[in-house]
């Protein structure tokens, strides 16, 4: 009755299995994600409309729906981490704290080689990601090895990136940024379209296609579904999780690279919010708290909820406090739509 360990373990489920789990994994994906899309559209329409109307010859300029797409593109860059944790049932608070150390190592590393060639642009980017990916292991580490839960090992990572941080800038930005950096990446545009939103299109395409069209994006939805059917079935569970942690630390030190380009500068006390961001914009598109149900293309539309509302809020003059009690409420009434998929999904 136990399929043989050394078959399964060689080449995981077999290839008659795959696609109809595969299958079955999408269909309950798009389930759970009509009642959130359809939430997070009305949500979308809603902010577009009320800030539209209020204060049409700021809003809705070319220059500021850039700014809104931009970031998006940031948030989406790390909400595409979160869709991968989130859809095996895990989650990642230390992204923003990750995103700022990361950023804070890069810089170091280009102001010391000095200049803004090509040697230096991809030393600093080679240094944020491989910043990000370590800190994404060790969250791996903490959940797999240490058997802490999700929320927990992250928080504390959380907290060692962001006072790591401090501890290297003295809790001063540093502004080391190359010229070449913020003038290409940080304000470049391709057809007219900024280069950070062609970066995140080219991630969440790559995404969508490793979420949904993969064996690793299947064993990430079979491990959020039911873990133990994931190892009797010959997933390597442990060894999963930790690559999907690694992935959205990754993309956490991509985006440190995104924002160096766009601030020009770490903004060592910008980003502590953006783990609630991501989440939100995960969630909204259609990924479930509770695990096995993800979608990288949902995430990407769902990142423009907090850009809209972010900059929407600063149009009309809120002080940014406001802006952390909008998205709340948002994440909480997403949260209540998921909540309630899940019960009709178990009660079906």
């Amino acid at each position: 009755m136990t399929t043989p360990t050394t078959e399964v373990k060689s080449a995981g489920p077999d290839e008659d299995s795959a696609p109809p789990l595969r299958s079955v994994a999408l269909a309950a994906a798009w389930r759970n994600m009509k009642g959130t899309r359809s939430l997070a559209l009305v949500v979308l329409l809603v902010l577009l409309a009320v800030f539209g109307a209020a204060y049409p010859d700021n809003f809705l300029t070319a220059y500021n729906l850039r700014s809104v797409a931009i970031e998006a593109a940031s948030y989406c860059v790390l909400a595409i981490g979160m869709t991968f944790v989130m859809t095996t049932g895990g989650i990642d608070l230390s992204v923003g704290s990750v995103l700022i150390f990361s950023g804070v190592v890069g810089v170091k590393v280009m102001s010391a080689l000095g200049g803004g060639g090509p040697v230096t642009l991809l030393a600093g980017l080679l240094t944020t990601m491989a910043t990000g990916l370590a800190w994404g292991v060790l969250n791996g580490l903490l959940v797999t090895k240490a058997k802490l839960p999700p929320l927990i090992a992250t928080l504390a990572t959380l907290s060692a990136a962001g006072g790591g941080a401090l501890v290297l800038t003295n809790g001063l930005d540093l502004r080391g940024v190359p010229d070449s950096l913020v003038s290409g990446l940080g304000f470049g545009r391709f057809l007219g379209i900024p280069y950070t939103v062609w970066l995140a299109i080219g991630l969440t395409i790559a995404g969508a296609i490793v979420l949904g069209l993969t064996r690793f994006g299947t064993y990430t939805r079979t491990i959020g579904s039911n873990v133990e059917a994931a190892r009797r079935a010959g997933v390597a569970v442990d060894r999963h999780l930790i690559k999907v942690y690694a992935l959205c630390g990754l993309l956490a030190g991509i985006a440190a690279y995104v924002n160096l380009a766009r601030f020009s500068t770490t903004t060592v006390g910008g980003h502590t919010g953006d783990n609630l961001q991501a989440i939100v914009a995960t969630v909204l598109g259609g990924t479930s708290l509770f695990g096995g149900v993800g979608s990288v293309l949902g995430t990407a539309f769902g990142s423009l909820i907090p850009a809209v509302l972010s900059n929407g809020l600063v149009i009309i003059g809120l002080q940014p406090f406001w802006q952390q009690v909008a998205v709340g409420a948002v994440l909480a009434g997403v949260v209540y739509v998921d909540h309630v998929n899940r019960r009709r999904r178990t009660l079906r």
